[in-house]
């Protein structure tokens, strides 16, 4: 019998939370329940987690704070943020944090069930797909796709999930266009207004990352999407 992938839950909200652990160990999820981000902190340093699902508004320690102290030392472990902050900047500032998801809150079990599958499909099992290298080549710097690593004349860099499947299509399509509308469907699923944002800051995250290999650029094609310029294996 397999092992049950195992999940935490940071919720302030004591029915809540007590009823999305109880939800998430009908379906097959070990779930670690938390009620404050000073809790999701500690038992993430103790546990190893497929997934986190942190509110926004916590006492001792809000979700950004906690999303950003986690991401410090863990740049693999999706996070799901579920609040019920609905303004359009306090969901760029989730994503700045390092979400890979975030869910309004009232939501549905189901829709919350899909949306944790849709991540968790992202983040298992990532490999080089047949038709591609097993790492790209360019400029000063090597991504391997398949261990989700940068490295530039800096060094070493492990990237989250999206971080990696942005990069790997702007590899595959290196100084050539990659269509935005493309990019959103394929890594966000759709390209709704909300994931066309997070997709813009997690464009900014691979230029600061990049910046360390100065033959290398993202730019943007105005209306169309984004062009990595760099030249081929040195």
């Amino acid at each position: 019998m397999s092992t049950p992938i195992k999940l935490l839950v940071v919720e302030d909200d004591p029915n809540l939370g007590s009823l999305l652990a109880h939800y998430l160990r009908a379906k097959g999820y070990d779930t670690d329940l938390r009620t404050d981000g000073q809790q999701g902190l500690a038992a993430h340093a103790k546990g190893r987690y497929a997934l986190i699902l942190l509110d926004v508004m916590m006492p001792l320690k809000d979700g950004f704070t906690l999303a950003r102290e986690i991401r410090a030392k863990d740049a693999e472990v999706p996070i799901i943020f579920l609040t019920a902050k609905s303004m359009k900047q306090d969901t760029i500032e989730g994503f700045q944090s390092g979400a890979d998801d975030y869910i309004t809150k009232p939501f549905g079990m189901e829709e919350l069930l899909l949306r944790i599958e849709a991540v968790l499909r992202r983040t298992h099992g990532v490999e080089a797909k047949p038709e591609e290298p097993v790492s790209y080549d360019f400029g000063a710097s090597r991504f391997d796709p398949r261990k989700q690593v940068l490295t530039t004349p800096a060094g070493e860099r492990r990237l989250t999930t999206k971080e990696s499947e942005l990069l790997r299509l702007l590899c595959a399509n290196r100084n050539d266009v990659l269509d935005r509308s493309k990019a959103l469907t394929e890594v966000w699923g759709n390209d709704s207004y909300f994931n066309g944002r997070s997709m813009d800051v997690y464009i900014a995250k691979l230029r600061k990352y990049l910046r360390e290999d100065p033959s290398v650029e993202i730019i943007n094609i105005h209306g169309k999407g984004f062009r990595l310029v760099a030249p081929g294996p040195q």
